[in-house]
């Protein structure tokens, strides 16, 4: 079965005869990442706290008149360590000491900047559209215990933490929101997300609408970062107004399954890398998710209690059309990327993307076009 596949980059690697592997895999993936020398502490911490771990580099020209912007990375993926039937505040409890325990090791490999998963407190439960209990997992953004975590483990590790969560806000309205939390232990603000899936089993908008902050954009000491949650990675001009608010690295943290969009997933981050000059960093859960109840989606399949298979696969991408090699399919997993952001100039320098882009055109054409009395152009003989 798929879900039994640990990684397509580990059979890619194993399997290429070695003498044309170089040039395939440059061909598939770009110029080579380089890999990282972790520390051997952190290495033996992954072992013992059974998570991959596996780092990578990728490198700027040096510049006369600019220092390298150097910047260490990290991408969380994780399973669910207790049933989804386990009290709630015992699952979050698990939940809360996996990631610190992440967290410290991702601190003994240098990382500046970490970021989990699409609702990394709990079970991706949105399928069911029961109300309880999985409302009970939103907790404030600002507030909040989750949040309260993050704080101390980014003023105790010095590191920019992305926290994304299930948010309830003081008027009780729920928001898939992704906190951002500074190096300094305080909450910089959040990104709540834009895009709505209404596909399969992702049920979501019985729980939470788009959301209402728009495309901010975080000034940190380690570079401008901004966070497209999950379905937006779909939606071109999404990942493009973070690109034009100055975004350096864009963080997409997702939940999706293997037999809906896994042929997606490793060409749009990447691909919004290339097209909007700056990195990103796709991170997807890992595991499959079995509920209490059986649910339906109004797609003609048979009731269940599963989504399918999250299929983790976390990977970064550069703005010069390079990657890292994905993390485990199967498997917990922190991945560290080492980048320069200076590579982000350059490549815009090369290519001239934001120069031919055209922006006003476009957007006289889009003013156009979503107008009611819009009428198509189109040459007919």
């Amino acid at each position: 079965m798929a879900a039994e596949i640990d990684s397509v980059d580990s059979i890619l690697r194993d399997n290429i005869p070695e003498e044309i592997r170089e040039k395939v895999l440059t061909i598939l993936y770009g110029k080579k990442a380089r890999v990282l020398e972790l520390p051997e502490e952190a290495l033996q911490a992954s072992k013992e706290k059974d998570f991959e771990l596996r780092g990578y580099g990728i490198d700027a020209k040096k510049e006369q008149m600019r220092s390298p912007r150097v910047v260490r990375i990290g991408a969380v993926q994780n399973k669910l360590l207790l049933p989804t039937d386990a009290p709630v505040s015992e699952q979050i409890a698990s939940l809360h000491a996996r990631i610190s325990d992440i967290t410290e090791t991702a601190a003994k490999c240098g990382v500046n900047i970490i970021c989990f998963q699409e609702a990394w407190t709990m079970p991706f439960a949105f399928c069911t559209r029961e109300k309880l209990p999985w409302c009970e997992f939103a907790e404030s953004a600002e507030e909040g215990p989750t949040t309260k975590l993050c704080q101390d483990l980014a003023k105790r590790f010095n590191m920019v933490v992305v926290s994304p969560i299930l948010e309830r806000d003081p008027a009780d309205v729920i928001w898939n929101t992704a906190v951002v939390i500074s190096n300094t232990g305080k909450v910089l603000g959040k990104s709540r997300k834009n895009h709505i899936p209404r596909i399969g089993d992702f049920n979501e908008s019985t729980y939470y609408m788009e959301g209402n902050t728009g495309h901010s954009v975080f000034e940190t000491q380690f570079g401008r970062i901004a966070v497209n949650i999950c379905f937006g990675r779909h939606h071109p001009l999404n990942w493009h107004m973070y690109g034009m608010n100055g975004a350096e690295i864009v963080f997409n943290p997702s939940a999706t399954v293997g037999t809906l969009s896994e042929p997606m997933w490793a060409i749009e981050a990447r691909n919004a890398a290339i097209a909007n000059t700056y990195f990103t960093v796709g991170i997807n859960r890992v595991g499959t998710e079995t509920f209490p109840n059986e649910f339906t989606s109004a797609d003609g399949k048979k009731s269940h209690n599963q989504m399918g298979h999250f299929y983790g696969s976390s990977y970064l991408a550069a703005p010069d059309g390079s990657r890292t090699p994905g993390l485990s399919r199967v498997r917990d997993g922190l991945l560290v990327a080492e980048v320069d952001l200076n590579l982000s100039r350059q490549i815009k320098d090369t290519w001239c993307f934001k120069m031919t882009g055209r922006h006003d055109m476009y957007a006289d054409l889009l003013t156009q076009a979503t107008s009611p009395d819009y009428k198509p152009l189109i040459v007919k003989e």
